[in-house]
């Protein structure tokens, strides 16, 4: 066992360093890169010593997909001003969301991989239904007559997920001729939440 592997304190630890390796690799190269000997590898560690914190793969993965609901959130955070009209706050969420499906593509996908969202191992109590709790409040209160705002804030959701596929893919940009998703989502707001400017 190297130093490395067996005290590594520096910089949190062994089980921390891995996570951090395969957060870079994620956005560097994608969610396809992240095998564990690769990780391993730019750890600078044995490919056998990421079991000892992660037995399995799909555990590494998760830890990793974590750390991109922690950035997700703290992006939300920063942009969402409690003192905006909730539409407004809405908006900005969304624009949040549709910029990291953009901008951190491979984290983007590894969040939203079937096998780790079935597996119960990414805490989706803890990363994703905090940020969906904080849609549906305020898809209440621009809509106080919905019958259940957490349906029509799932609708949404499901809207702006699939805008970030479809536009990466190009598909919305073939079908549609536009090269700004802008408009795409000023629909979607309306189309869930009412034309802007209509009274509550």
């Amino acid at each position: 066992m190297s130093g490395s592997e067996g005290g590594d304190r520096s910089d949190g630890g062994l089980r921390e360093r891995l996570v951090r390796v395969g957060v870079e690799l994620v956005n560097a190269e994608g969610a396809q890169a992240l095998s564990l000997r690769e990780i391993a590898r730019r750890a600078g560690v044995s490919h056998g010593a990421p079991r000892r914190y992660f037995p399995t793969h799909l555990e590494l993965l998760s830890a990793i997909a974590r750390q991109g609901f922690t950035e997700l959130a703290a992006r939300v955070d920063a942009e969402d001003r409690e003192t905006a009209a909730p539409r407004e706050r809405i908006a900005a969420l969304a624009h949040v969301y549709l910029d990291y499906a953009g901008t951190r593509r491979g984290m983007y996908e590894l969040m939203f991989r079937h096998d780790l969202l079935e597996s119960g191992r990414l805490g989706l109590r803890e990363t994703s239904l905090p940020l969906f709790a904080r849609l549906t409040g305020l898809v209440a209160r621009v809509r106080p007559g919905a019958a259940d705002p957490a349906v029509l804030a799932g609708a949404l959701w499901a809207n702006l997920h699939g805008i970030a596929q479809l536009w990466h893919w190009g598909s919305l940009r073939l079908a549609t001729g536009g090269d700004d998703p802008a408009p795409l989502l000023a629909a979607v707001l309306d189309a869930h939440l009412g034309p802007a400017g209509q009274p509550s």
